[in-house]
């Protein structure tokens, strides 16, 4: 009877930490789908900068419609991170070794857009403001095709061994199977993908917060854009299936992928039915839930794998043989909800607070 009870309270703490686990799966999931969301229009702004801003005048205004937001969205960033540091430690430790030369050089496109952003009112020069513009839209467009890149490596795997680590060159034959580099032909079409949908959402975030000029040229890039974004996310898709067939296998019996993928393919319509009839915010709210939907059904059919190995799925690190000890998971849980709603009604009061349109500032105030 003793020894039956004992059986029973293992099993009951065993479910207990693999529901923690799953919990804090999706928690990480949470934190990064809000940052594709919100860093992911101000860099779409920053890539289409000097395209729909042709005067100092409009560039301003332009900075002015990001400049309340850009680097708040940034920390989602910093914690999502955090939260992958606290539950999932193996992970980013096997994510950051093995890809290095990525993640410096987000860092330092992070590092070069900020201070663009900063430094190119500083002075009245046309020859200064000029080279702080071409160095916020070059790392503004570089940023999401590491971003996309990246994602590619991950669903696509990365060859892992049995000690959870793993080396990339930058590229090898560029083909997508056997020896792998960080680039091949599959992350390229992934990496590119996601810098045409930024593209599209930071022009459907111009459109909505900014008139005139400005806004006019945002408006001729929405279609294109999205007619573009739709045709490589057919590709994507079907390049996915051919390169990890597992992934799909579990759309099936997964709710929370048939979620995503309905938000996937409804808003992809919804965002050119209310582009047509002038509805701007309606139009950047429905490009926000495809962007959603995307990461939530790619999420949602790769659990519990966190990250795959491509050597032998047995070395795959996942939710279950990943994750940090119980009870550090549930002390960061508590923390998460209390500290996440604070977030998330900051960046709302933060746009009821900078409601309406954008205008350029004058020399010396502002952006």
């Amino acid at each position: 009877m003793v020894q039956l009870r004992r059986r029973w309270r293992l099993a009951v703490t065993r479910r207990k930490a693999r529901n923690m686990q799953t919990l804090w799966f999706w928690l990480v999931s949470v934190m990064v789908a809000v940052y594709a969301v919100l860093d992911g229009y101000d860099f779409g702004v920053g890539l289409l900068h000097r395209y729909v801003a042709k005067s100092d005048s409009e560039r301003r205004e332009v900075l002015g419609a990001i400049g309340p937001f850009w680097d708040g969205n940034e920390v989602w960033l910093l914690a999502g991170g955090g939260a992958l540091f606290v539950a999932f430690p193996r992970v980013l430790a096997a994510g950051f070794s093995g890809l290095y030369l990525a993640m410096f050089l987000v860092l330092w496109t992070l590092l070069l857009r900020g201070i663009a952003i900063e430094f190119r009112s500083h002075l009245s020069d046309g020859l200064w403001r000029s080279f702080w513009d071409s160095c916020f839209v070059l790392a503004s467009a570089l940023m999401p095709l590491f971003l996309g890149v990246a994602l590619g490596n991950i669903v696509r795997g990365v060859p892992l061994d049995p000690q959870g680590q793993f080396n990339l060159p930058l590229f090898t034959s560029f083909l997508p199977f056997g020896e792998v580099g960080i680039l091949d032909l599959y992350t390229v079409t992934v990496g590119l993908l996601v810098w045409v949908t930024i593209a599209s959402h930071g022009a459907l975030f111009l459109a909505w917060k900014t008139g005139g000029n400005v806004q006019a040229r945002a408006l001729g890039l929405v279609r294109p854009l999205w007619s573009i974004n739709l045709v490589l996310a057919v590709v994507a898709t079907a390049a996915t299936a051919k390169v990890s067939p597992t992934l799909y296998a579990a759309l099936p019996n997964s709710p929370i992928a048939w979620l995503g993928l309905v938000l996937y393919l409804g808003a992809s319509p919804c965002v050119l039915l209310f582009h047509r009839r002038r509805q701007h915010l309606q139009a950047f709210l429905a490009s926000s839930a495809f962007i959603l939907g995307i990461l939530v059904a790619t999420a949602a059919c790769a659990f519990p794998v966190m990250l795959r190995s491509t050597i032998d799925p047995q070395y795959n690190l996942t939710a279950y043989n990943a994750s940090a000890g119980a009870t550090g998971l549930r002390i960061g849980a508590v923390w998460w909800f209390i500290g996440f709603p604070i977030a998330i009604s900051y960046v709302f009061l933060l746009q009821y607070l900078h409601r309406g349109k954008a205008h350029s500032a004058k020399d010396g105030e502002g952006y």
